[in-house]
């Protein structure tokens, strides 16, 4: 099964790590909803752990795909720490703002919520997002370009991301219910 996922990988891999990048997206929120909301089978909201699939699918596994081949080609140093240290800089100082932004955006226009909504949505979302990043993955990132191959480095995050994941699906849904609870008393 390896072979086959690493012969997969080496002939197609943003769409490879696409599709794995999905599905743990959808485990993350599983989590999110089972073990920490604990909202029961029956009270399970199908329609997230989609949306959840389809951002992990279609924005987040190509994006990271590409965006760890830029950081390998493109970021160097005089010495190998050196040039981890800066793909580590520049991944977490302009990759992940940017990514946590567009998260908590994608979600909510499939959400069908309005641009104020959204606003509303990372008012309530985006810096804990940010600072909890911060907390993590500067770490995970300097095992991940100082260890792991290039081609299996997306596959390295999403596995550290199920925890990741499953926060963010978490947070996200916090924060509609606070940007819900903020538009409906301004009203």
């Amino acid at each position: 099964m390896i072979s086959l996922y690493n012969r997969l990988l080496s002939k197609y891999p943003i769409f490879v790590q696409s599709i794995s990048t999905s599905c743990l997206f959808g485990t993350g929120d599983l989590i999110a909803q089972q073990l920490i909301e604990k909202q029961g089978l029956e009270k399970h909201d199908m329609a997230r752990t989609g949306r959840m699939m389809i951002f992990g699918g279609l924005v987040a596994g190509p994006a990271l795909s590409n965006w760890y081949r830029v950081l390998e080609h493109n970021v160097k140093g005089s010495t190998p720490v050196k040039a981890l240290l800066k793909k580590v800089a520049v991944d977490q100082f302009l990759c992940a703002p940017v990514f946590i932004g567009v998260f908590f955006s994608v979600q909510g226009w499939m959400e069908g919520k309005s641009v104020e909504e959204i606003k509303q949505k990372l008012d309530h979302g985006y810096t804990t997002a940010v600072i909890n990043n911060y907390k993590l993955w500067p770490a995970v990132q300097l095992v991940n370009f100082y260890f792991i191959p290039l081609n299996h480095r997306l596959m390295m995050t999403n596995l550290v991301a199920l925890g990741w994941n499953s926060y963010l699906s978490w947070i996200n849904h916090r924060s509609s219910q606070l940007a819900d609870m903020s538009l409906t008393t301004s009203n």
